[in-house]
């Protein structure tokens, strides 16, 4: 590092769980983030102020007036602008020293194997179940640590799913693909605007631990988060011998669509 990177980042390096080495290695990591908007947001502005040095940002959409409630990364003069460049333009201006890439697409198939691969983190930040569910095959075939969140109305949760971990559980694990329900969608629910900003950061803190190897992480916990009521929950995940994408048997390709 050099000395403008020692005084940028000199609050994590006195932290001893972190100092020269453990920032280092934030330098030298590749993020994938996966979902530009609520939980997107605090997830890509932490991880660029922190010194990830290489992030690639995944959205196809774009910004709209009513996401401006809660998206942070994105201000009124990028209505209408794809949320992955929207969000990469205040990343490259919080840090100019990290390096930004951001894919106004959906990630899914061939390129979505390819982008998880060349990633050292995944922070799953969409608000579907088909895109959670692709990614973390992806994660689970390619044996990569991935940080998924979810927030609608006062409620929002936060887990690690690592299998570089043995007894670790995958997503499908705790929310099976065939038994899910109707999904809670921000625009159809509400959501309250702080929300995603505490499961956002939670999500990022997670994956920098993850990457610089510090502190006990959320693999095989779920963090649960009531808003209204001002509670948090853990529930304890146990892997799944039967899971039909981490399990035993047939994983299948781990890289399907969304």
């Amino acid at each position: 590092m050099n000395d403008q990177q020692l005084l940028r980042y000199s609050r994590h390096i006195l932290l001893n769980e972190i100092g020269v080495d453990g920032q280092s290695r934030l330098l030298d990591a590749h993020a994938l983030i996966v979902g530009a908007g609520g939980l997107g947001s605090p997830v890509a502005l932490y991880l660029a102020a922190a010194g990830l040095g290489r992030i690639t940002l995944c959205d196809d959409d774009v910004v709209d007036l009513s996401n401006l409630q809660r998206q942070i990364a994105h201000d009124t003069q990028a209505i209408g602008l794809n949320k992955a460049a929207s969000a990469a333009r205040r990343m490259r201006a919080m840090n100019p020293d990290i390096r930004v890439e951001p894919l106004a697409l959906r990630l899914a198939g061939e390129e979505l194997a390819r982008r998880v691969e060349a990633a050292d983190v995944v922070l799953d930040c969409s608000d579907n179940f088909a895109t959670r569910h692709a990614v973390n095959r992806a994660c689970v075939e390619l044996n990569k640590p991935l940080v998924s969140g979810a927030a609608v109305r006062f409620d929002g949760q936060v887990s690690v799913f690592d299998l570089r971990r043995g007894d670790a559980p995958c997503y499908a694990c705790l929310f099976p693909e065939a038994g899910e329900g109707g999904e809670l969608r921000c625009a159809e629910f509400g959501v309250f605007a702080p929300l995603v900003g505490v499961i956002g950061s939670l999500q990022a803190a997670e994956a920098l631990k993850l990457v610089m190897g510090v502190g006990r992480g959320l693999t095989g916990r779920l963090l649960l988060y009531n808003a209204l009521d001002g509670e948090w929950r853990e529930i304890r995940l146990r892997k799944d011998p039967a899971c039909p994408v981490c399990g035993a048997g047939d994983r299948g390709s781990g890289t399907g669509g969304q």
